[in-house]
C-alpha cells in the first residue's frame, strides 16, 4: 500500500501493482478507490467552467467523440427509423411551410418544432448518419436567418405574447439544439448568433424573467446555456445575465414554486440552485437541489422505475404506484441527473439516470419505437385509449400507443432521451483522464493526459443485462492518465483485472475505481460488477415490496394482447390488454428466488416479454380482492401483508424496461397458517 497519485482524492484504498517482471513507471498500475474526484482548480480546460465559475470534476466530451453500440446503438437506430426520427410525417407542428421558426411572419409556433430539433440533431450526430444531420442542418441554417438586427429570432408572434413580455421558454430548447450543433461542427456562427440573442436578454428589465408560467419556472434551462456560453467567449457581462436570471424567475432554491406541482417542470427545473451555485459558490444550492428531489420522490415517488406519480400533475393522497409518469418527464430527469453528476461529482446521480433509462423509458415506447404513450406507470393492466379521470390526474387518451396522440410535449420532446443518454457514457476528468460513467457497449476517442495524446477506448459489454465490462485500449504510443470506472450504489463487491492479472479492489457503493498507468496500445481491462437480488420494502406505500437485479427492476411477466385501433399502416395506434392474471401479492416467507438467463446472445431489442434475457421466478398468491376499476387502472395497493386462501404459484418477473403492462410494486402475501393436528 502506498499514498495514492490522486492526493486531492478522499481515499478508500490506493494499491500498486507492477504488470511485468521488472519495475519500472511505464509498467506501473495504481489502483484506488476514492469517493470523490479530482476538480480543475486551475480552470484552465474548457468545459471545466472559466473563473470565476466553481471547478469542476467532469465535463461532457465533444459531441461525436462517443460512438455506442450494442443493445443502445439499436435503440437509437430505431429511433431514426421511427416516431422521432421521421416525425415530420405524423405532426404538423413540423412542417416547413409557413413556419414562425423559418418564417417569422409564419406560424407563432411554440415548443414543439425546439424540442423536437433538440433531441434530432443529437441523434445524428451519435449515429453519425448524414441524412439527419443533413436534415437538422436545414433547421439551424433557417433559424439562423431569423434572427433580427437586436438579437431576437425565431416566430414574431411569441415576442410579445405573455401580457407585453416575449414568452422566452420556447427558445431554451433551441439554445440546447444549438450548442449541439456548435460542439458537433464548431460553426463560430452560433457564439457570435448566441452573443445577440443574450445580449438583447441582458438589456431587459428584471419583470422579463418572471412573465408567464413555463418560462418563469424553466428558466434554468437558459441559465445552463449562458454558462456553456461564457465558457466559451468570457464575455462577463454573461455573469451578470445569470444572476438576473436567477433572481427573477421561480425560486427552486426555496423549494418546490410550482403550485401545480407539474411533473415535468420538477424533472427539468429541480436542478436550477445547482447550476446557479457554480456562481454563487455556495453549498446550500446544490443542497437545495438534493433536498427538492428527495422531498419529491419521499412524497409521490415511493415505487420502483425512478419516477413519481404525477400524471400530470402531482396530487396530494394520489401516491400509488397505478399513477402514471410524462414521457416527458424521463427525458428530462434524464438530462437533470446527468448535469447533476457533472456539477456535484456524485455518481448516485449516474445511478439514478441508469434506473430512469433501463426500467421506465423503453416502455414508454412501443417496441419499434413508432409510438409512446403519455404516461408510463409503475402498475399498469391495461393500455387502452378510454379516459381515466379520476384516476389519472388528465382526461382523454393518456395510456394508449400512438404516434399522434401522444400529447403534443412528449410527442416532439422524448427523442432527447437516448441521444443524451449515449453521448455522456464517458466524461472527461479535471486531471486529465476519462470516465466510464454510464455502462453500455461504446467506443470512445478523446485527448487525454497533460500531453493530450488521443486514446481510443472500445467498451464491450451487454450491461445491463451482464455483470461484466470489458475495454480495450489503442494508442499510438503509451500514454499515462487516469481511467475512472464507476461503482454503483448496489454492488457490495467488484473484481478488476488490467492485462489479465487481479487488481485488488475493495469496492465501495457510490465510489470510483481510479487506475493510473502509462496505457500501451492494446491493453485491456475487466471490471466485473456481480448482480444480485434485492428486495425493496416501500414502507410509506402500504409496506409494498419490488424486486431488482442489479441495477434492473423487474415487474410481472403478463400476458399482452395487443388490438390496432387507428392510425395508418405505417403509423398505427395500438391498445395493449391482459391476457393472465395480474393482481397477485409475493410470498416472501421465506424468500426463494430463481434467476434465469436465457442462453445465446443478447437480442438486439432487448426491452420485450420475449427477448428479455434475465427473468426471475418466485412463489406468490393471487389476491382476489386487489382488481382493476371501472375504467381499467389497477386499484391502490392493498396494505401489506394481505391475506390471502389461493394457492400459492410460481410466477415470473421480466425487468420493467421489457414489460408494457406490468405490476412491479406488489403487495405481500401473510404465510398461510397450517391447520391444526388432527387429536389421535
Amino acid at each position: 500500500m502506498r499514498t495514492c497519485f490522486l492526493s486531492a482524492l478522499v481515499l478508500f484504498t490506493c494499491t500498486s501493482f507492477v504488470i511485468s517482471s521488472e519495475a519500472t513507471p511505464e509498467n506501473e498500475t495504481k489502483v484506488c478507490v476514492v469517493s470523490e474526484l479530482p476538480v480543475d482548480s486551475q480552470q484552465l480546460v474548457l468545459n471545466f467552467n472559466r473563473a470565476p465559475l466553481a471547478p469542476l470534476a467532469l465535463a461532457r466530451l465533444p459531441v461525436g467523440s462517443i460512438t455506442p453500440q450494442g443493445w443502445l446503438r439499436h435503440q437509437l437506430e430505431l429511433q431514426a427509423q421511427g416516431m422521432h426520427g421521421r416525425l415530420t410525417e405524423c405532426s404538423d407542428f413540423l412542417k416547413w411551410e409557413g413556419n414562425g421558426w423559418v418564417e417569422p411572419s409564419g406560424r407563432s409556433g411554440w415548443e414543439e418544432l425546439p424540442y423536437w430539433l433538440k433531441g434530432y440533431g443529437d441523434l445524428g450526430y451519435v449515429l453519425h448518419d448524414e441524412k439527419i444531420i443533413k436534415e437538422a442542418r436545414r433547421w439551424i441554417e433557417a433559424i439562423l436567418a431569423t434572427q433580427q438586427p437586436d438579437g431576437w429570432f425565431g416566430p414574431a408572434g411569441l415576442r410579445k405574447s405573455l401580457k407585453g413580455q416575449a414568452d422566452m421558454w420556447p427558445h431554451m430548447p433551441v439554445l440546447n439544439a444549438l450548442q449541439s450543433y456548435y460542439e458537433f461542427s464548431g460553426d463560430a456562427r452560433v457564439l457570435k448568433f448566441m452573443l445577440n440573442y443574450s445580449r438583447w436578454q441582458n438589456t431587459l428589465p428584471p419583470k422579463s424573467f418572471s412573465a408567464g408560467y413555463w418560462p418563469r419556472m424553466r428558466f434554468g434551462d437558459n441559465l445552463e446555456t449562458v454558462y456553456w456560453l461564457y465558457n466559451r467567449t468570457g464575455e462577463p457581462w454573461l455573469l451578470d445575465l445569470a444572476k438576473k436570471i436567477h433572481e427573477n424567475m421561480a425560486d427552486w432554491t426555496g423549494g418546490v414554486p410550482d403550485r401545480l406541482w407539474h411533473n415535468v417542470n420538477f424533472a427539468e427545473c429541480f436542478r436550477e440552485p445547482a447550476e446557479y451555485g457554480m456562481q454563487a459558490r455556495q453549498p446550500k444550492f446544490l443542497a437545495a437541489t438534493e433536498r427538492n428531489y428527495e422531498m419529491m420522490m419521499g412524497l409521490y415517488g415511493q415505487f420502483p422505475g425512478g419516477g413519481f406519480a404525477g400524471d400530470e400533475i402531482c396530487r396530494k393522497g394520489h401516491g400509488d404506484p397505478r399513477q402514471g409518469f410524462e414521457t416527458c418527464a424521463m427525458v428530462e430527469f434524464i438530462h437533470s441527473f446527468q448535469m447533476l453528476e457533472r456539477i456535484s461529482g456524485n455518481p448516485l446521480w449516474a445511478d439514478r439516470c441508469e434506473q430512469i433509462a433501463f426500467n421506465s423509458l423503453p416502455a414508454a415506447l412501443t417496441p419499434d419505437l413508432k409510438a409512446l404513450h403519455y404516461l408510463t406507470g409503475a402498475n399498469m393492466v391495461q393500455l387502452d385509449r378510454k379516459n381515466k379521470a379520476p384516476g389519472i390526474n388528465n382526461k382523454g387518451t393518456m395510456l394508449s400507443y400512438s404516434p399522434y396522440k401522444a400529447y403534443r410535449c412528449c410527442q416532439h420532446n422524448h427523442g432527447m432521451g437516448w441521444p443524451y443518454y449515449a453521448e455522456e457514457l464517458w466524461l472527461r476528468t479535471a486531471d486529465g483522464g476519462l470516465m466510464a460513467s454510464l455502462y453500455a457497449a461504446s467506443e470512445v476517442t478523446a485527448k487525454v493526459g497533460k500531453s493530450g495524446d488521443e486514446v481510443r477506448i472500445v467498451q464491450e459489454t451487454d450491461y445491463p443485462f451482464g455483470d461484466t465490462i470489458a475495454m480495450k485500449i489503442s494508442a499510438a504510443k503509451p500514454v499515462s492518465f487516469s481511467l475512472y470506472l464507476r461503482l454503483p450504489a448496489w454492488v457490495k463487491k467488484a473484481t478488476l483485472q488490467v492485462n489479465g492479472r487481479d487488481m485488488a479492489v475493495d469496492a465501495k457503493p457510490l465510489a470510483y475505481v481510479a487506475i493510473d498507468r502509462t496505457w500501451q496500445d492494446g491493453d485491456r481491462l475487466t471490471l466485473q460488477l456481480p448482480m444480485q437480488v434485492d428486495v425493496k420494502k416501500w414502507t410509506k406505500n402500504k409496506d409494498s415490496v419490488s424486486i431488482a437485479y442489479g441495477p434492473l427492476e423487474f415487474s410481472l411477466k403478463i400476458g399482452e394482447r395487443w388490438v390496432r385501433y387507428g392510425g395508418s399502416d405505417a403509423w398505427p395506434e395500438w391498445e395493449v390488454y391482459p391476457t393472465t392474471p395480474w393482481n397477485y401479492g409475493l410470498a416472501l416467507d421465506p424468500p426463494n428466488f430463481e434467476v434465469v438467463r436465457k442462453p445465446g446472445a443478447l437480442a438486439a431489442q432487448p426491452f420485450t416479454p420475449e427477448t428479455a434475457p434475465i427473468e426471475i421466478r418466485l412463489k406468490a398468491r393471487r389476491v382476489p380482492a386487489w382488481s382493476a376499476d371501472k375504467n381499467g387502472l389497477a386499484e391502490v395497493l392493498p396494505q401489506s401483508p394481505v391475506k390471502s386462501d389461493e394457492p400459492e404459484a410460481t410466477v415470473t418477473l421480466i425487468p420493467m424496461g421489457a414489460a408494457r403492462l406490468r405490476i412491479s410494486a406488489f403487495p405481500t402475501v401473510a404465510p398461510t397458517t397450517p391447520p391444526p393436528a388432527k387429536k389421535p
